[in-house]
Parts: C-alpha cells; structure tokens; sequence
C-alpha cells in the first residue's frame, strides 16, 4: 500500500513539474533576430574586410539569419541596396524561405563599383523580433569602374569580342592584333596595334547609332610611329566621318571625333560635326567658332601631345539630345564642349536629334574599325598616302587600346571621374 501511494505521489510531481516546465517555456522571450551570414554568388560579404570581387552581372545575394524571417517585413522599405558613387537605390527583388532571405539585383552593377546593402530596423522574424539595429555591408564589384548600362563593351581580354552584347568581330576581321598590359593591374590586358596592318572590324557598326543621347569611352596609348615620328592615329572609324571617328592629328597637336547626326530640317536629313580639341582655349568669345562654348587651354602645359603622347589616357565623347550638346572629356577634366543651338540660324545643325550613320558603299562599309578609320572594305581615301589601308604610310594608329564602351546615354560628371580614377 505505501508502495503505491509511492507512485501516486512521483506520478502527481511528474505532472506539476512537466506543466511548470511547459509555462516556464512559453514565457521564454523570442529569439533575437541577427545575421549569420550573407554571401553573393558564394563571395563572403560579412567579413572582417570589404570585399572586392562581387560580379557585375547581377549575382544573387543570399542572407541567413539566426531565426526565422517574417516575409511582409522583408520589402524594399526595409532592405536597401544603394550605389555609392551616386546614391541610387537599386531595384531588386526580394525572396524569404525560412531564415534566408535572397535579394536579386534588377540590373548589372556596373564594374569597380562600391554598394552598401542595408537591412534596416524594421525587419523582424516570425516572432516579431525585429533587428536591434540596422545591418550594413558594403562590396565592391570586380575589376575598373565603369558606369551602368552600356551597349557594347569592348575589354580586350587576350580577346576581340563584346563583352556584354553581340558586336564581336569575325575571324576574318582581326589583323595582327596582340594583347599587351592595359592601363592598370586590375583592368587586366589591352589590345596593341602595330601601326601597319592591325586592325579589327565590328559588322553592323551602324546598330551602335542611335540617333539619340550618345557616348564613347576608351583608354588608349598612343605610341610614336617609326616611320614618321610627326604622323597622326586613326584610332578608330565607323565609316570615317560618315558614322563616328576618332582620330589624334599630326605631332600630337589636336584631338577630335567626327560624326555624323540626324537631323529634322528635312525629311531623313544628315549632317556632320567635329567635336575638335586643339588644346588652345579658343572659344566663341576669343577667336573660336560660335558653336564652341568650352575649350580648355593646355597652351602653357604641353598641349594636347602631353596628355596623350606615349601615354595612358582615358577618353570619353559625349552628345547629350535633350542639351543638343557635345562634350569631350580627357583623363576626367572637361576639354571642349559645344553647343548646337549656338550653331547660325538656318544651319541644319540647329535642327540635330543625335547620331545617325549614313554610308553608302563601296566608299565606307557598314563596320566599326579599331586600329583605322574605317574598315578594309571601304574605298574612301584609297589613294590617298595618309588615308588607304594598304598604303604604309596611312594613319594607322600605333598602340594600344583598351575598355572601349558605347552608351545610349549621357554619363555624369562623377561617373566620368570615377572611370579615370579607378582606371588611372
């Protein structure tokens, strides 16, 4: 009998200490909400050190956290992926299973660019434990800077072709190309040409015109020709001046590209433009032409020559369609704008809308030429001893050349600034 009422008593404890264990957990507090880790395409983004190799082509962003994660609260409000360089916040789209919550950028990030992702206070779990703060980490996309949104991307690693759309070359169309050092460490390889026969052809060249908003950005290094130390660089040609050229004159002295524009004075109208750079500060108000609202003056420090002569430099040729304005930019400082509506009334180039090809073949062929003015197919200038491919004492640019990009757009000032810091 006392057994019994042994185990009748163990029993009833059992009992009570099981419903106090069961009350004491039910008024634990919730666990605390903290990240654990956060990873893109597998690179840690929550370590001691800012990392800087995150790929530019939209990786996916995976972060985990030390519990569950309420799904409404995981919005744009309170995840914030932000450009440094600018402040733009990046659209994304934002996923929750379980404790992770992925995040995948809309759009690429751009090469060698600094980001911030934030997850902010209000963010909580599924306890409505929200974080104790907000959670910052910063990274750095790989390689040289270079703003978002480009068309064609040319990077001349140990290869001739468009890096982020179609516009690569045919076999046929590399000559003597070689890959050499590019500007920096981090910018990898550049295209060299040897200033006789080298050159490389883009079919349908006309595609990057797009009668609109406009810009050419590339690094080159300009080397001095043995045959003629004074000769000049036909650094690259759609057609010459029947698409878009770049060239550097005779002993270094001016810098410019030809183009040709849309324009609205008549039906299907073209006409052509130099955005010319001759470093002497003339402008509309002291001796330039009317049109010329900008030219920097390099007379007391070498000239165009000491900006490009056996030197990196980066260049960047801009027409903006809203401004109806073209601006040059060398090594990030403003060189020359102009600006077509200053332009005399009843000139066509008062009525442009932006950049337009207009070739006709045989005499330029719808290619985009780096190394010369236009490509092989072409017969503009043939005879002539400065401008035929075949003739060896043509124009052909002696260097090397490196990160050309083409945008349907205007870049900013800081964008521009940052593509020369970054790549300096």
């Amino acid at each position: 009998m006392k057994q019994l009422k042994f185990l009748v008593s163990a029993l009833l404890i059992g009992v009570v200490l099981a419903t106090t264990l069961d009350s004491c957990k039910d008024d634990d507090p919730p666990a605390e909400l903290t990240l654990v880790s956060l990873v893109a395409d597998a690179i840690d983004l929550n370590g001691a050190t800012t990392p800087n190799n995150v790929p530019a082509a939209t990786p996916v962003i995976t972060a985990t956290f030390s519990t569950e994660v309420d799904a409404a609260t995981a919005t744009a409000a309170n995840i914030k992926l932000v450009r440094d360089y600018d402040d733009a916040e990046l659209a994304t789209t934002i996923s929750v299973t379980g404790k992770v919550i992925t995040i995948t950028p809309t759009a690429s990030f751009g090469t060698g660019t600094l980001h911030a992702l934030t997850f902010g206070a209000g963010l909580a779990s599924t306890q409505a434990k929200t974080l104790a703060s907000p959670v910052e980490r910063t990274f750095t996309t790989v390689g040289t800077f270079a703003a978002p949104g480009a068309i064609a991307q040319w990077t001349f690693e140990n290869s001739p072709d468009d890096v982020i759309g179609t516009k690569d070359p045919l076999a046929s169309g590399v000559i003597a190309i070689t890959y050499g050092d590019s500007h920096n460490a981090n910018a990898g390889k550049a295209a060299v040409f040897n200033g006789t026969t080298s050159i490389i052809e883009i079919p349908n060249g006309d595609q990057l015109m797009n009668n609109g908003s406009w810009t050419l950005s590339f690094w080159l290094k300009p080397q001095q020709h043995t045959d003629n130390a004074d000769k000049g660089h036909f650094v690259l040609g759609l057609g010459a001046f029947f698409g878009f050229q770049f060239e550097i004159g005779d002993t270094y002295s001016s810098a410019k590209l030809a183009a040709s524009y849309a324009h609205t004075k008549e039906a299907n109208g073209t006409t052509g433009e130099d955005l010319w750079f001759p470093g002497d500060g003339k402008d509309k108000d002291n001796g330039g032409w009317q049109g010329w609202d900008f030219v920097r003056d390099l007379t007391g420090s070498g000239g165009v020559a000491a900006l490009l002569k056996d030197k990196w430099a980066h260049v960047v040729c801009m027409y903006d369609a809203t401004t109806k304005k073209g601006t040059m930019y060398i090594n990030g400082q403003k060189m020359k704008s102009q600006d077509f509506n200053l332009w005399p009334d009843g000139d066509a180039k008062r009525f442009v809308t932006g950049l337009k090809y207009r070739g006709v073949a045989p005499e330029v062929v719808n290619e985009l030429a780096f190394g010369f003015i236009q490509s092989r197919a072409g017969t503009l200038w043939d005879a002539e001893s400065w401008g035929g491919y075949d003739q060896a004492s043509a124009k052909h640019y002696k260097g090397s050349l490196d990160d050309v990009i083409i945008y349907n757009k205007v870049l900013t000032e800081a964008e521009i600034g940052l593509m020369y810091n970054s790549g300096k």
